[in-house]
């Protein structure tokens, strides 16, 4: 049996050692965890993502008692800028989320499986990776593409 290594490189970078761009998407990203809608979870989700026109649109998870029938922070980004600029290239994608107290958390979390998936598409169709950014507030992970939290992913099957 052989053994497969794979590598991911996430850099923990302080706030203020973000360009200065990274740090308004961020700021984006914590303006639109305000307005998520999350009765169930009480768990905040912003997104914002640059894309290469310069446009930053935001997005915010939207819960529904039918569970499967919400929506993730960065998959309602990601839909809404293919739905109002289809040719335009998502460079960067910040996350940041508030707990039930309101805060923000100490610790970045990361994308569901689900919106990895849907980031890994939005790479393949531009052919370029995003640049990923999660907040906390002790330090913000920094990654250049969604292969460095998902290294075994499914694309697209060439036919």
């Amino acid at each position: 049996m052989k053994e497969l290594t794979l590598k991911s490189t996430i850099h923990v970078a302080d706030f203020d050692e973000l360009s200065q761009q990274e740090r308004e998407l961020i700021e984006k990203a914590k303006a639109a965890t305000y307005n998520s809608y999350a009765p169930y979870s009480h768990f905040h989700v912003g997104a914002a993502i640059l894309l290469q026109n310069g446009i930053v649109v935001p997005g915010c998870n939207q819960e529904n008692a039918a569970f499967p029938s919400g929506l993730c922070a960065e998959r309602s980004a990601i839909f809404a800028a293919g739905a109002q600029y289809p040719d335009q290239a998502v460079l960067m994608l910040a996350i940041a989320v508030r707990n039930s107290e309101g805060e923000f958390l100490a610790e970045p979390a990361s994308p569901c499986g689900s919106c990895r998936q849907v980031i890994i598409e939005t790479e393949t169709r531009f052919k370029q990776p995003v640049r990923i950014l999660l907040y906390g507030t002790d330090h913000t992970y920094v990654m250049d593409g969604i292969k460095h939290l998902m290294p075994l992913s499914f694309t697209k099957i060439e036919h």
